[in-house]
């Protein structure tokens, strides 16, 4: 069976988060986006895990059922910032448990480490493989993975305060390493060309910050599995059963070129390089983003031996509301969404139909958007600004680099 899996959101406890997020609104855009697998987001806060244990139901499996039946498994984020041969790290880490018995362990366990009651995604001063290793204790059925693994300030990657290497960040626990969350600046391709991550799978989430279509589920993982359990999903996670990933498209990440939000100034690595990773108006160092990275470790071109296909999508709220006008959330974004849900099943089956099958319920120029979004030029993101579509016939104006800005460069 197959199962599209978002396996990385968060509750509305977590700091920056939606307070609509509730399980209800969770399964209800699941569906509409064609999830059929939910991650439960910050399952140790004190307030959040009392509600998934009174909405929620063991299937005896290991995955947790609502009362309409809908399928969650016990996920956090968990960060942890330390010092390491000299340079301050700061990793965030999806957990995926098996059970509400190892999630109160593991609750008992950060409690003896620091407070985890002020936000869903706590702060621990422990580094990586002593975390990893205690959770093990725990039970070996938990499941540690990077999360976005190339973010610049929060990931193992991460150019401002990550590592090289899988095993210069988790040591002699990386055997226990099985994936890692590729994120939203970078893309599979971009992975395959470490042969470091040859045999690790390369899995997709949206990190949702809210319940809704045009943040969850804006990338998301389908896996092959014999039945829903979490033995069979954390079997399809360390033995690289996917089938394929949703991506967001990289250049729309927020962390895709180096740049200086600031000033305007947005580079790609050749460009970066160029000027010694220097904002060219103001002078001081850029933020080195997920391109730059991948180049700086990258050891070939083309593919992994064990590549899995994936499919690049634009959140379908961001392409009517590009053609119709007002915000994703404005009333006319939500009738014309509400129509292609309603006539194809679920965003998915939306966003991949031909532009005649679209016509058939939407007006032409949409059609024609959605059915050609598969190939936009993009004003890449940079600095935590999200990138922007190019649809046919546009540009942005946005500030660029010139050569008067490179200056002696």
């Amino acid at each position: 069976m197959k199962i599209i899996a978002d396996l990385h959101l968060h509750s509305r406890y977590s700091r920056a988060c939606s307070k609509d997020i509730t399980l209800q609104n969770l399964e209800k855009y699941a569906k509409l986006k064609g999830l059929n697998l939910l991650g439960t987001g910050d399952f140790q806060h004190p307030k959040w895990l009392p509600e998934l244990k009174e909405q929620l139901t063991d299937n005896g499996k290991g995955i947790m059922l609502n009362k309409t039946g809908f399928p969650f498994v016990l996920q956090t984020e968990i960060a942890l910032v330390y010092t390491q041969d000299g340079k301050g790290r700061r990793i965030h880490n999806i957990v995926l448990a098996p059970s509400f018995e190892v999630a109160d362990q593991m609750v008992e366990y950060l409690l003896k480490k620091v407070r985890i009651d002020y936000d869903g995604r706590p702060i621990f001063k422990i580094p990586c493989p002593q975390f990893v290793e205690e959770l093990k204790k725990i039970s070996p059925e938990i499941e540690i993975i990077p999360a976005h693994a190339w973010t610049p300030w929060f990931s193992v990657f991460g150019s401002m305060s990550g590592f090289n290497s899988l095993k210069e960040c988790f040591q002699e626990q990386t055997k226990h390493i099985h994936a890692i969350e590729t994120g939203l600046s970078s893309d599979p391709a971009m992975n395959w060309r470490l042969t470091q991550l040859d045999n690790i799978s390369l899995i997709s989430n949206s990190d949702s910050h809210s319940a809704y279509p045009w943040r969850i589920g804006r990338e998301a993982t389908v896996f092959e599995m014999k039945e829903l359990s979490y033995a069979e999903l954390i079997k399809a996670i360390r033995e690289n059963k996917i089938v394929e990933t949703w991506e967001f498209f990289a250049e729309e990440g927020k962390y895709h070129f180096d740049g200086h939000r600031t000033c305007g100034i947005s580079m790609s690595p050749k460009e970066s390089n160029s000027v010694k990773k220097i904002c060219p108006v103001c002078k001081k160092p850029m933020t080195i983003g997920v391109a730059s990275r991948v180049e700086e470790l990258a050891d070939r071109e083309g593919k992994s031996p064990n590549a899995k296909p994936y499919r690049n999508l634009i959140p379908l709220s961001e392409i009517i509301s590009h053609v119709v006008g007002g915000t994703v959330s404005g009333k006319k974004a939500w009738e014309q969404y509400n129509k292609l849900v309603n006539a194809f099943g679920n965003e998915l089956a939306a966003l991949t139909a031909t532009k005649e099958e679209l016509a058939k319920h939407v007006d032409l120029r949409l059609a024609t958007t959605i059915s050609q979004a598969s190939t936009v030029k993009w004003k890449p993101g940079y600095d935590g600004v999200y990138g922007i579509p190019l649809f046919e016939g546009e540009t942005h104006k946005e500030k660029t680099v010139t050569q008067k800005d490179l200056g002696s460069y």
